[in-house]
């Protein structure tokens, strides 16, 4: 999670939380039998922010600005003066003024007219609107000031908090309030418990991260970033069996997609052993045009089937993969598993053209493997030419020796 779009979304609804916060305020203007109450609100004044609440429930900020410019500021109580700062302070940031958003609000502690819970609300969605800003460093200083204060601090603030400083990129003071937060909450958010998962992998403690993949997946089974998250720690704990499982369920599920997700799933099947299936993915992913039918990918399905101990099978994408290389190396190769089969003349003929197309990475292995196909053809001293040649490269000295001399007790038989 290091790119911006795998930051986490932080948009507090400032806007709703003002309005909720207002409503009670005007309810304690009057009672039941007409009588002003503590603390009290003129009824002018309560006019004009009920018509500005009208306008803000049918988004008419304009006409909610233009309701609260007619109030008297002068001339309003603290409590009046800090109800009216807070509606403002919604109407800013609707309109995404954040600054003057958050200069509203503390305009409304600095009032006067909050209670202690209110005061604390108001600090905690100052500290909201400085995330919504991105602004990490001051959202964060914010937060740190409220939790001094706050009595009681739910999940959300923790939460928020952690992905403040994950912002900042503070790893170690983001990992304490992401843990809290995904502790103390009865059902945590998705995000709160990506959010201590990316804040593992950071810190590379796969143990603690797997178990909050798990419980990701049992929360959104449907989301293919999950299993192939958690196949990927599964193989850095060296699980592959497990991590195979997860990859299975990935692609049974039909969420693989990318090119590099099959040719992955097709190797992790190589890794452990089930060559004939890895083979089986991957043909029908370049069939599906999942996987390009390219030269690399044709050996590697060659592969797959050399290891499954079916050359027939492995022969034609190994072919095709020969064709389109730019050396003859794969021709080579191509040779070597004709030997296998005992298919001596096609042999011959791969190896000539590997040899043809150049480039090879061991010339001397080549000349070995000609002289033998030519050997059991009983075109004997046209392998103890290349034979001959063999001799040249020392990994290959002694087995072409070994053939040369048998060459020549077989030549001296037939001369009788």
């Amino acid at each position: 999670m290091s790119s911006r779009e795998s930051r986490v979304a932080l948009v507090p609804a400032v806007l709703a939380a003002a309005l909720v916060a207002f409503a009670p305020a005007l309810a304690l203007a009057q009672d039941e039998g007409g009588r002003r109450s503590a603390p009290t609100i003129s009824e002018r004044t309560g006019e004009r922010l009920n018509e500005a609440i009208e306008y803000l429930n049918q988004d008419n900020y304009a006409g909610a600005r233009q309701v609260l410019s007619q109030i008297n500021m002068d001339r309003l109580s603290p409590y009046e003066a800090s109800r009216v700062h807070q509606i403002w302070s919604g109407i800013e940031y609707s309109e995404g003024n954040y600054a003057a958003a958050r200069q509203r609000l503390q305009q409304a502690i600095d009032a006067g007219g909050f209670n202690d819970r209110e005061v604390l609300q108001a600090r905690y969605q100052i500290a909201q609107i400085y995330m919504a800003e991105e602004n990490w460093r001051e959202g964060a200083a914010a937060l740190e000031e409220w939790f001094r204060q706050a009595p009681e601090p739910n999940a959300a603030a923790y939460y928020l908090l952690a992905a403040a400083y994950y912002q900042m990129e503070d790893m170690n003071r983001a990992l304490e309030p992401a843990k809290k937060a995904v502790e103390i909450a009865a059902k945590p958010q998705a995000s709160w418990i990506e959010l201590l998962l990316a804040l593992y992998l950071t810190r590379e403690e796969y143990d603690a991260a797997v178990p909050l993949l798990e419980r990701l997946i049992a929360m959104e089974p449907e989301k293919k970033t999950h299993w192939l998250r958690l196949s990927s720690l599964y193989q850095q704990q060296e699980k592959y069996p497990q991590a195979l499982a997860a990859m299975q369920v990935a692609y049974n599920a039909g969420f693989l997609s990318q090119e590099s997700e099959y040719i992955r799933l097709s190797d992790m099947l190589r890794f452990n052993d089930i060559p004939y299936r890895a083979a089986r993915v991957l043909e029908q992913a370049m069939k599906d045009g999942h996987v390009q039918a390219n030269s690399e990918n044709y050996e590697r399905l060659a592969n797959c089937w050399i290891q499954a101990r079916d050359f027939e099978e492995a022969i034609p994408p190994l072919r095709r993969a020969a064709e389109m290389s730019n050396d003859g190396n794969l021709f080579a190769r191509l040779g070597q598993v004709h030997i296998q089969r005992e298919q001596w003349a096609e042999a011959e003929r791969a190896l000539r053209e590997g040899m043809d197309k150049g480039g090879l990475e061991d010339e001397g292995e080549v000349h070995l493997y000609m002289g033998i196909a030519l050997f059991n053809q009983d075109r004997l001293r046209d392998a103890r030419e290349w034979f001959t040649r063999a001799m040249r490269d020392r990994e290959q000295r002694d087995f072409a020796d070994d053939y040369i001399k048998l060459i020549d007790r077989k030549l001296k038989q037939q001369r009788g």
